[in-house]
C-alpha cells in the first residue's frame, strides 16, 4: 500500500474516487494500476492532450505513495527502537513552547482532512478527541502534518503541489514554527539510523541527496535504509522500475536526412536477393502501427475506424503526396489474447496484446481478416 497526502480543495478539483483515501485522509494505493488510474484522472482534469508540460506520471504518482509510507515506516522504526512515545512527547513540547498548536493542527485537518471529517460523518472536534488503533487523533495529525512539511520541501514534487499544498498553512498559522519546535526536541533525543541523524534529518535525507529526482531519492533510500524497510524492499525495486520503464529515452525529431540507395551489386551474397531492382531502390517506405493509425484516424475524421477497409482513400492520396511509395503495417497478424491479459494484469488497464505475440499469421479478425486487407491493397495501389 501505498500513501500520501491530499488537499480538500485537489479531491474536489480531481473528483478522486473516495474508496481510494484512508481514514486518516491520505489517498492509498494497492498497486501500481491504482496509480496508473489516479495520474489519468488528473491528466484529463489538466488537459495533458493539450497542455503536454502538465501531464503527470503514474511512476511519480507511485513514487511519491511509497516514499511517504516508507517515511511513516521510519518514524514508527524510531518508535521501537528510541522513543516510543516520540509523538506524544514531541506534542507536548511543542505545545509547551507555543500556545496555537492545537489551532494548527485544527488548521491542517481542515484543509487535509480524515475522511469521515471530509464526508461529513466527524466534525473536527468529534475527531480530534477521539482516537485510531488506541493512538489519540492529534497525534496522527502530528505526524501527518510534519510530512506534510517534507513532502513540500521537495523540489521532485514541484509538479504535483496542488495536492499538498502548505502555502496557507504557512502564511495564517504558526505552522513552520511547531516544525521548527519538533526539530528543536528531535534534537535532545539519541540520533538514528545509519548515519546517526537524528528524526527531522533522517526524513529530510533523501531529498536533500537528490532534491530534483524521485528516482534517486528512492535509490538513497535503497542503499541506506534497505536493510532497515526489508517489508518495503521489493515495492522500492518495483517503484525504481516503473520509473526507468516510464522515462525511457524517447528520440523526437525533424529535418532531412540523406538515405543511401543501395542495389544489389553493393551485396556480395547475390544468392540472398530477389532481382526487385525496378522498384525496390525507388521504395520510399512508410510504416504505420496498424492500431495506433485506426485510432488517430477514428480522431481525426470523428467516426469509428477500426478495420483496414475503413481507412479513407484520402489517407492513400496524403501519403502518396508526400512521396511515399510503400507502406507498412506492423501489427496486422492475429495477436494472442493471453499477452493482453498478462499486460492487464501488471498494472496496464487499456493495454492491448504485443504486436509480436501472436495467436496464428493471419490478418486478425477485427481488422477485417483477409477481404479488408485485400480492398486496402487494391486502393492504395491506385495512388
Amino acid at each position: 500500500m501505498y500513501e500520501f497526502h491530499i488537499s480538500r480543495k485537489a479531491r474536489d478539483l480531481y473528483n478522486f474516487d473516495q474508496s481510494l483515501f484512508t481514514t486518516t485522509g491520505n489517498v492509498i494505493f494497492a498497486s501500481p494500476q491504482a496509480a496508473r488510474e489516479f495520474a489519468d484522472k488528473m491528466n484529463r482534469v489538466r488537459d495533458a492532450a493539450a497542455n503536454p508540460d502538465k501531464a503527470v506520471r503514474a511512476s511519480d504518482i507511485n513514487a511519491m505513495g511509497l516514499i511517504d509510507e516508507v517515511m511513516h515506516f521510519m518514524i514508527e522504526l524510531y518508535r521501537r527502537q528510541v522513543n516510543a512515545n516520540v509523538m506524544r512527547d514531541a506534542y507536548d513540547y511543542a505545545s509547551h513552547k507555543l500556545p496555537d498548536v492545537d489551532h494548527t493542527i485544527e488548521q491542517f485537518l481542515g484543509q487535509f482532512p480524515p475522511r469521515d471529517v471530509y464526508q461529513g460523518r466527524l466534525t473536527l472536534r468529534e475527531y480530534l478527541s477521539s482516537q485510531t488503533g488506541g493512538v489519540p487523533n492529534k497525534l496522527i495529525a502530528m505526524e501527518e502534518m510534519l510530512l506534510l512539511y517534507i513532502s513540500n520541501e521537495n523540489k521532485a514534487l514541484t509538479n504535483y503541489q496542488e495536492l499538498f499544498d502548505d502555502t496557507a498553512l504557512r502564511k495564517d498559522t504558526p505552522y513552520l514554527d511547531i516544525i521548527s519546535f519538533l526539530d528543536e526536541f528531535f534534537r535532545t533525543l539519541p540520533p538514528f539510523g545509519p548515519l546517526g541523524q537524528t528524526l527531522l534529518d533522517l526524513l529530510l535525507a533523501p531529498l536533500r541527496a537528490a532534491p530534483f529526482s524521485l528516482y534517486e531519492q528512492l535509490e538513497y533510500i535503497r542503499k541506506h535504509w534497505g536493510h532497515l524497510i526489508a517489508e518495503l524492499y521489493i515495492r522500492l525495486l518495483s517503484s525504481l522500475d516503473l520509473i526507468k520503464e516510464e522515462t525511457k529515452a524517447r528520440f523526437f525529431g525533424k529535418g532531412e536526412t540523406p538515405v543511401p540507395v543501395y542495389t544489389l551489386r553493393d551485396y556480395e551474397d547475390l544468392e540472398r536477393f530477389s532481382p526487385d531492382e525496378d522498384w525496390m531502390p525507388s521504395l520510399v517506405l512508410m510504416a504505420k502501427s496498424v492500431y495506433v493509425w485506426l485510432h488517430q484516424l477514428s480522431v481525426k475524421y470523428g467516426r469509428d475506424i477500426w478495420r483496414l477497409d475503413q481507412i479513407p482513400d484520402e489517407e492513400f492520396e496524403i501519403l502518396a503526396r508526400w512521396g511515399f511509395t510503400g507502406l507498412w503495417l506492423i501489427g496486422i497478424w492475429e495477436r494472442s489474447p493471453a499477452s493482453k491479459t498478462i499486460k492487464r494484469m501488471t498494472g496496464n488497464p487499456e493495454a492491448e496484446s504485443s504486436a509480436y505475440s501472436l495467436h496464428d499469421y493471419v490478418i486478425a479478425s477485427e481488422l477485417g481478416g483477409d477481404d479488408a486487407f485485400e480492398s486496402l491493397k487494391t486502393r492504395a495501389l491506385r495512388y
